[in-house]
């Protein structure tokens, strides 16, 4: 019996329900079932998410969600959706398929680009996929598709550790939540951290992993366009992702991946610049955005060292004059850290090279980071903490324990004590009581 839905012509359609009744093995069907009723129903958490792909809802909006969606197919195909979203904003309608993966299952390009053709052929505005693959931003999807498919239907990547992280988020920091929503997204965090869920971090690099580390260690030479590089820079990729949501979880704020514009607008050219990075420098870089933060996290994982290094930059204060005065304006910001592998790095005017000394040297000697000219003071400060990992570095999984452990620790120690230097505001002139106040009016016309 068909349903006439915004427009939409439906062959089967469940509303999404809070709480299925699928299978105990049906771990799809209850995730996605689960997700799009609290959508339905969880009106901030329903405008941060749908904010990420480009739909900007209020309170005005209507959402409605549908599992097990059959639509009128053209052929034999009998594809059947996971779900459906639809949004309806006055008589504006917008509206997306859903096909979601959980466990270690992974998107199939084959199948996504029959979607996108149901989509087109019933005027849907777009196509979801949701797994525990990873991707930079939800238009970084992590298939590959023609040009042509998406030409008028976009395509859309959520992770599942996204969602998670983005309802943790509204539950920590968002305040105007009413208590029956609150407990919803409190169910729906309890289910969805709970490993029975399906649900998962991103674990472990790419099979390939330790092979690269080697090749690099014994002077060997990658190369730019191998299969090998491609699903290393992918990984690194995916896991750039996943500390980001890492971090919004700790710090309770939304800390993104900064890339420059050319590699939001288009993910190919961002994997084929990584890859040429990495084959250059032997390392992979990542810049993390942290609100309110002194500065942008920078984090490398140099191959050839096998280290990890966490730096944050911050400019020298300006109204001080002297070495002294400036690293002492420094040493205040980290009184409180004990980490005794922190490393500060002074970057001088001109050509001067850079001076690099340990935190504790610094304490007690101010001027440990003076350049050769003693008239010179540092232009720019990098803190630094380099870890390094030896064996555990070519690991596909001990290499992510590493690096999640030395991000945690450098920003512990570090990077939420440091501030920036911001000038002070121009002062008026000191009013001396001797000298007759000038007045306007007494100038002669």
């Amino acid at each position: 019996m068909q349903r006439a839905i915004t427009g939409l012509e439906l062959i089967q359609g469940e509303t999404a329900r809070l709480i299925p009744v699928a299978s105990e093995k049906a771990l799809e069907g209850r995730a996605t079932s689960i997700l799009l009723a609290t959508l339905a129903v969880v009106e901030n958490f329903a405008a941060a998410i749908l904010r990420t792909v480009g739909q900007r809802v209020g309170s005005r909006a209507s959402i409605q969600c549908f599992t097990e969606v059959v639509l009128s197919q053209d052929g034999d195909q009998k594809d059947r959706p996971d779900g459906l979203i639809v949004v309806t904003v006055g008589k504006r309608t917008w509206s997306a398929l859903i096909e979601s993966k959980i466990g270690n299952a992974v998107i199939d390009a084959e199948q996504i680009q029959r979607y996108l053709a149901l989509a087109r052929q019933h005027k849907i505005d777009a196509v979801i996929t949701i797994s525990n693959q990873f991707a930079a931003l939800p238009t970084h999807h992590p298939i590959k598709v023609p040009k042509t498919a998406t030409r008028t239907v976009k395509l859309f990547h959520w992770s599942w550790t996204s969602l998670l992280t983005q309802a943790v988020y509204q539950i920590d920091v968002e305040q105007d939540i009413d208590p029956e929503q609150r407990y919803i997204l409190q169910e729906f965090c309890r289910y969805f951290s709970h490993a029975s869920s399906g649900v998962k971090t991103f674990d472990a690099m790419n099979k390939e992993w330790r092979e690269v580390c080697l090749t690099v260690k014994n002077g060997g030479k990658l190369l730019k366009a191998s299969n090998e590089v491609k699903n290393t820079v992918g990984a690194w990729n995916q896991e750039q992702r996943d500390i980001a949501l890492l971090l919004t979880r700790e710090l309770k704020a939304p800390v993104s991946v900064k890339l420059r514009k050319s590699h939001r607008d288009d993910p190919e050219q961002r994997l084929k610049d990584d890859c040429a990075d990495l084959v250059k420098t032997n390392c992979l870089s990542s810049i993390f955005v942290i609100p309110d933060a002194a500065s942008d996290l920078t984090v490398t994982a140099n191959l050839g060292l096998r280290t990890i290094t966490c730096m944050m930059e911050l400019q020298a204060p300006a109204d001080k004059k002297s070495t002294k005065a400036r690293v002492n304006w420094l040493l205040r910001q980290l009184q409180r850290s004990s980490d005794g592998t922190i490393q500060v790095v002074a970057k001088w005017p001109g050509r001067m090279h850079d001076t690099a000394t340990s935190l504790e040297v610094l304490r007690v000697d101010l001027n440990a980071l003076q350049c050769e000219n003693q008239r010179l003071a540092p232009s720019r400060f990098q803190v630094v903490l380099v870890r390094d990992l030896a064996g555990k570095f070519s690991g596909a999984k001990t290499f992510l324990d590493g690096m999640n452990l030395a991000i945690t620790d450098f920003y512990r120690a570090a990077g939420e004590h440091l501030k920036p230097w911001t000038p002070t505001a121009p002062k008026m002139p000191v009013k001396d009581d001797n000298v007759e106040e000038f007045k306007p009016s007494e100038v002669n016309t």
